[in-house]
Parts: C-alpha cells; structure tokens; sequence
C-alpha cells in the first residue's frame, strides 16, 4: 500500500519533468515511508529545478539520517534493558 506522501512524492517528481522510471524507483522503492517522502517534498519544494544528480545525493542523505536515527532509537532501547539489568539483575 502507497502512502499519500509517496504517491504525492511521485507526482511531483513526474510533474517536474524527471523520467517516469526515476520517480517509480525514487518514491516507491527509496522514499516509500511518510518520514522520507515528506523530507524528500521538503527539499523539492526548497530547491526549484534540482539535477538529478542533487536529487540522488538528497535521496542518500535523507536515507542515511533515517539509518542513524534508527540505529540511535536501537542503542537507546539496549542501554535501557542494560539499566534495567543493572537494576534489578537477571
């Protein structure tokens, strides 16, 4: 099931001139959760005519900072069960 965002995302894109497959593969494989879509919208409506080499280099970014703040969210939750070990012991 598409997101709003995403199928928003992909039209834009189209809309702005890029080749059909380039949308297909940038909001529906990449961009495919509301987070990375709405950022992705973010920067298009930001920057007017971007190349597609910018928007690939946008679409990297976007997907690095949601691996970080994935792999950040994972060793909260770990450091909290350690705390709770700590605690309260096996």
């Amino acid at each position: 099931m598409v997101s709003e965002r995403t199928d928003e995302l992909y039209k834009v894109l189209l809309d702005r001139g890029y080749p059909k497959e380039f949308c297909e593969e940038i909001a529906f494989k990449n961009m495919n959760t509301d987070y990375t879509a709405t950022r992705m919208l973010g920067y298009l409506y930001r920057v007017s005519d971007p190349r597609i080499e910018n928007l690939v280099d946008e679409m990297l970014a976007i997907l690095s900072e949601r691996d970080a703040i994935i792999q950040k969210k994972e060793m909260e939750h770990a450091q909290t069960v350690i705390n709770e070990i700590y605690r309260n012991g096996l």
